[in-house]
């Protein structure tokens, strides 16, 4: 025997008994086992065991993020299921989400559901963000997180913008005129972002096939995407506790919490379907490019960019354009901000900035919605007159005075 011989490893007399052995013991795991083995996340499964939630006077904030995912899948799904049957054209879009509404088998309440669920995602989204603000959530090592959140944030707004045109009716045609005319209040290169939403000078064709093209392409994929980096680096970081908050007790995450969220989920489920069959969401009158009619009165966007719309009541577009600018990147540096946060510190101040954010959207909220109702009065008011049997400004011609009533014979 040479030396190089003795060098070489013996083969093991037992291996195959070994790997035997080893294969039979992996047959004895439960299916779901063997299937997280074999995609490789047993090791995942045992973190996410392992993870504890902390129990505590602000903790049922933690629910509206699961809540937001949850209406999150309820658009997706739903929305492939409309993919089935619109047409995304100005002369088929809206002939056929009528089509979907009047003829398809509960596609009524498959629109309906997917309107309310995407009302419900913005609503759950806005509560979700500032609970985490006035939380403080966003401090180390949760950082990135914010930043994925915020992305979250201004994609979920974008699906709303770009949805709304999609049915093709007159409110979504103005509604979408006027929101593509903000850019062009932008210095140099604003005219060249509406013109690149719209497809041309006017809201068109083109601009419903762009935005339907952003609506179901580009803004899933960038939303799928940064979700799961989201909900990983949540189930990473653990759940935040306020600074100076008495934490009362942990619980474990599987299966404790997350049969909490199941309920929260289900009940959150069941609203939006109770909703979407009593008040099915309605479909207006189709806008016919070939004969361009004036707006109507009160006309305006959904209730998430009502605030917005306020505030172009009260200064110039572009100032409005700097100013939420400047707002927006305010907003993605908080925790770089924040340095008490930073330090594990109460920070009063940034309690009080999100406390006035808070306030001035519900505030130019409720003013937006008054300024349309008394614009939709008044022009009712109009209009009523216009088409009374007197005209328009005609007083009725005085009669003869009335006379008095002869007196009752005795």
């Amino acid at each position: 025997m040479t030396e190089e011989s003795t060098l070489k490893p013996m083969p093991s007399a037992n291996r195959e008994s070994d790997l035997a052995h080893e294969h039979h013991l992996k047959q004895q795991l439960p299916y779901s086992q063997r299937l997280l083995q074999l995609l490789h996340m047993s090791e995942a499964e045992r973190a996410l065991k392992r993870k504890v939630v902390p129990i505590h006077k602000h903790s049922a904030w933690y629910y509206a993020g699961g809540l937001t995912l949850v209406f999150f899948a309820v658009q997706l799904i739903t929305g492939i299921l409309l993919l089935f049957y619109y047409q995304p054209s100005a002369e088929g879009a809206h002939k056929s989400v009528e089509m979907i509404m009047k003829e398809v088998p509960f596609g009524w309440l498959i629109r309906s559901v997917h309107a309310w669920s995407a009302n419900a995602l913005v609503l759950s989204m806005f509560i979700h963000m500032f609970s985490t603000f006035l939380m403080k959530s966003y401090r180390t090592p949760r950082e990135i997180l914010w930043i994925t959140g915020i992305l979250l944030f201004l994609i979920m707004l974008g699906f709303g913008f770009t949805g709304y045109l999609l049915p093709w009716d007159q409110t979504a045609y103005f509604a979408t005129k006027v929101g593509t005319e903000v850019p062009k209040a932008l210095p140099f290169v604003g005219d060249f972002m509406a013109s690149l939403v719209r497809g041309s000078k006017e809201v068109t064709g083109s601009t419903l096939t762009r935005l339907f093209a952003l609506h179901v392409g580009l803004l899933p994929l960038l939303a799928i995407i940064l979700v799961g980096a989201h909900t990983m680096m949540t189930a990473l970081f653990g759940s935040s506790v306020p600074v100076g908050t008495r934490v009362k007790k942990e619980v474990k995450f599987i299966p404790n919490y997350v049969l909490g969220e199941a309920v929260v989920w289900l009940v959150g489920f069941g609203v939006l379907l109770t909703v979407a069959i009593l008040y099915p969401w309605q479909l207006g009158t189709a806008y016919d490019l070939s004969n361009p009619v004036e707006p109507p009165a009160g006309i305006h966007p959904e209730w998430y960019f009502m605030f917005l719309f306020q505030t172009l009541r009260y200064v110039p577009e572009w100032v409005a354009v700097v100013g939420f600018t400047l707002v927006l990147i305010f907003w993605t540096f908080v925790p770089w901000l924040d340095k008490r946060s930073k330090h594990h510190k109460k920070s009063p101040l940034f309690t009080w900035i999100g406390i006035v954010a808070i306030a001035y959207i519900v505030g130019l909220t409720v003013l937006a919605y008054m300024s349309v109702a008394e614009e939709q009065t008044a022009a009712r008011a109009e209009q009523n007159a216009a088409t009374s049997p007197e005209g328009p400004g005609i007083q009725p011609a005085p009669g003869p005075a009335p006379q008095p009533a002869p007196p009752h014979a005795k």
